[in-house]
């Protein structure tokens, strides 16, 4: 999930991400001139949900880089500064000293931002130290969107917003004027309505109510939180919460406050959330060292979010109501109080930090848990997709990573980057791995580290230069491709045993990398091995006590690599990630159907990424005939019969049938008011493209599937009874698993 400061300056973002490309991560980092560094924000602000007002004060410590003559602040365009004045160590605000003039700039490419121009007071000398009280006012009031995408992958856009419905202020909204690229400790008061509960950072040091003299209105509540340790931004969440808290001790004997803030209405979830929290920190305390914070709260969001806080996660409502309590779930979350959230990385220079995270709580978990079928599921997933998401013509490196826009800023900044920190482990070793980790965060706690300062520390840790390794896995972009080129066996010792030659092939560009190659013999019983690929082409030679009968390439998804489409299980991703994609819907449909409203919907989301090659939509099919390119959905119900099975019958074969009474699956019968089906095969016709069904006996059935349908990408067919899932399942792909090849016995001998 997110964390930390987002991109402010899409500019700005665009000629970092263009200067990172044309220097090597293995340098020294280089940065942009030094700006104003805010070591504080005293805040005292006042939220008026009803009208969507905030009225605010900042008491800001900063520091004077080099001569630099004024500070610039970013600030909000609909919030207003009314007054600038040097500061007094009065946290009040009642010492102010003169005002200061301040001029307001604006950028026509950042119009929801202002820059706060001040000069700085005269005799202030470099790198000198100065308070700033900087008030204002105005409305935050952005209602939350829904994502762009088809499948979730990112939270519902807003730039902030004050409402009856909920507060949220994070760093994108500019709520407090602040200098980007600052670590800043705070300290909060914030003014609410008496029935509502703010959450932030900071620990709650104590609540009492509002005076006159401070809040224009009257029974207001007034929090106030303990200052925080430096970090990148202040979030800021606020509703009418129900609070649960619990103590946890680590085996080390520190003490952590756990908490959920949830509403009325899910506060019977608060033991689930609190009993995953303590399960997750139990095991990412040994991994990762001491927890950074002194409280983690599981706190509900009025709009679709999964986003990680220092100390806090902001969850939505609907995903609360699905139990967020898995290991990539809340599990993630909780890896960001360590990896983002207590070191932070730098959104202009590279992101790795959504990598390692994703590799500690998506993947080693289930090492942790001793869960290997789990564990090799997870990096196959990876794996995956990489390739559905990735095609060659739209991939980049892993440096390059900023931030998560659509899947496939997904499927290389969270997962491919998780398989280099995977590949990493096996080059050096798990001991120098992990004390790797643990240093990088003991090492750089509160404190920004980039890819550059990653490769120091794990040269330290593993006693290796890993120059290549980061060049190699972290600068370039594509992965390898290989091949298995030969697998010939030769009896010895009379037969008593044999000689396997295999032979590995990779295309140009050239990867070094490790390979798992694990050979079956005849007994049942496999033999595995690790090949190092250095060149285009690598001969291995293992002898065998018996006959080997095949060689797989890779069958545990231990490397990352290229896999053509079509050798992979067939899903209703192969679909989204397709080139060209049309909708079919079977015959006549009615206005009211469901099928209605998911075209619309894939119609309006499509529309609004801006793509050219948005699925064609074919409303009203009479025939059993589809595009002779790309992949389909097809929306079909039982009276639709005639369309449906000949389409079954060439591209699913006898895996997936309409019956009199329904729908078989290889054999097992659905059938049922209640049922529906979503079935992806892979089209006979047209390698690395699909035929995905979704197939509903009644309007009702397909109501409570058609919604959600896209969450279901990564199964070949997925069976529904009254909008509960009875059976998913995958079929296989040629290569997923591991290229195949039989072996060849060669009864004669070979002169060397």
């Amino acid at each position: 999930m997110l964390t930390g400061k987002a991109l402010l300056f899409a500019l700005a973002l665009l000629a970092a991400t263009i200067f990172q490309a044309e220097r090597s991560l293995c340098e020294e980092p280089l940065h942009p001139s030094q700006v104003t560094s805010v070591q504080r924000h005293d805040l005292f602000v006042q939220l008026y949900p009803e009208s969507h007002e905030l009225i605010g004060r900042d008491r800001i410590t900063l520091v004077r880089p080099g001569k630099q003559a004024v500070v610039r602040l970013s600030l909000a365009s609909t919030l207003v500064v009314q007054r600038v004045a040097e500061g007094s160590d009065d946290s009040t605000g009642h010492g102010l000293d003169r005002a200061l003039p301040f001029t307001i700039e604006r950028d026509v490419a950042a119009p929801q931002s202002q820059q706060v121009v001040i000069p700085l007071p005269d005799g202030m000398g470099e790198n000198a130290t100065t308070t700033l009280v900087i008030t204002y006012q105005g409305v935050v009031n952005d209602p939350p969107r829904e994502p762009r995408h088809l499948r979730f992958v990112t939270p519902s856009e807003t730039a902030g917003h004050i409402g009856p419905e909920g507060v949220y202020l994070s760093s994108e909204s500019q709520w407090y004027p602040d200098s980007q690229g600052s670590l800043s400790s705070y300290a909060l008061r914030v003014a609410l309505p008496k029935s509502w509960t703010a959450v932030t950072q900071a620990a709650v040091r104590r609540t009492t109510a509002c005076s006159p003299d401070q809040c224009r209105q009257s029974d207001m509540a007034l929090i106030e939180c303990d200052p925080t340790r430096p970090s990148e931004a202040l979030t800021l969440v606020a509703n009418r919460f129900v609070v649960k808290e619990r103590s946890w001790v680590a085996t080390s004997g520190q003490p952590v406050r756990l908490a959920t803030y949830l509403f009325p209405e899910d506060a019977h979830l608060a033991d689930e959330y609190l009993d995953a929290t303590s399960r997750y920190l139990d095991a990412y305390v040994g991994v990762l060292g001491p927890y950074p914070f002194e409280t983690f709260a599981v706190v509900e969001n009025f709009f679709a979010s999964g986003l990680g806080m220092p100390s806090f996660t902001l969850l939505g409502s609907a995903i609360i109501k699905r139990h967020y309590v898995q290991p990539y779930a809340l599990g993630h979350e909780i890896v960001h109080s360590w990896i983002g959230n207590g070191v932070f990385n730098r959104t202009d220079t590279g992101n790795w930090v959504e990598g390692l995270t994703t590799y500690v709580a998506n993947y080693y978990w289930y090492e942790l848990t001793s869960e290997s079928f789990q564990a090799r599921d997870q990096r196959r997933l990876f794996v995956r997709s990489y390739n559905l998401h990735v095609p060659p013509d739209r991939d980049y490196p892993v440096g390059r990573f900023m931030q998560k826009h659509d899947e496939r800023d997904n499927a290389i900044g969270y997962q491919k980057t998780a398989m280099a920190f995977h590949l990493l482990r096996q080059e050096v070793g798990d001991q120098a791995f992990w004390k790797g980790v643990q240093t990088l965060i003991s090492n750089y706690l509160g404190r920004h580290a980039e890819w550059h300062d990653l490769l120091l520390v794990f040269n330290e840790t593993s006693g290796r230069d890993l120059g290549w390794f980061f060049r190699q896995w972290i600068e370039r972009g594509g992965v390898p491709a290989p091949s298995l080129s030969r697998a010939v066996a030769r009896p010895v010792d009379g037969g008593a045993a044999f000689d396997l030659d295999i032979g590995i092939t990779q295309a140009e560009p050239l990867f070094r990398f490790p390979v798992q190659i694990r050979v079956r013999m005849d007994n049942g019983l496999e033999h595995p091995l690790t090949v190092h690929m250095t060149d285009a082409a690598h001969s291995a030679t293992v002898r065998l006590p018996n006959r080997p009968v095949d060689v797989r390439l890779d069958p545990d998804s231990l490397l990352i690599r290229r896999i053509p489409r079509q050798s992979l299980p067939p899903t209703l991703n192969h679909y989204v990630t397709d080139i060209r994609r049309t909708v079919m819907l079977a015959g006549s449909i009615p206005p009211s159907h469901p099928y209605r409203e998911l075209v619309a919907r894939i119609e309006a989301q499509e529309g609004r990424k801006g793509i050219s090659d948005r699925a064609a939509i074919i409303p009203n099919a009479e025939a059993a005939q589809i595009p002779p390119e790309g992949s389909v959905l097809l929306l079909g119900h039982d009276g639709k019969r005639e369309i449906i099975q000949p389409l079954l019958a060439t591209h699913c074969g006898t895996r997936v049938r309409l019956t009199e009474s329904g729908i078989a699956i290889e054999g097992s019968d659905y059938d049922g008011p209640g049922t529906a089906v979503i079935a992806t095969c892979h089209r006979a016709d047209r390698p690395g493209s699909v035929l995905s069904l979704f197939y509903s006996a009644t309007p009702e059935a397909a109501a409570s599937v058609s919604r959600l349908l896209f969450f279901y990408g990564w199964n070949s067919v997925v069976v529904f009874k009254n909008g509960s899932v009875v059976s998913r399942g995958e079929w296989p792909g040629e290569r997923e698993a591991g290229e195949q090849m039989e072996v060849a016995i060669d009864a004669v001998p070979v002169i060397r």
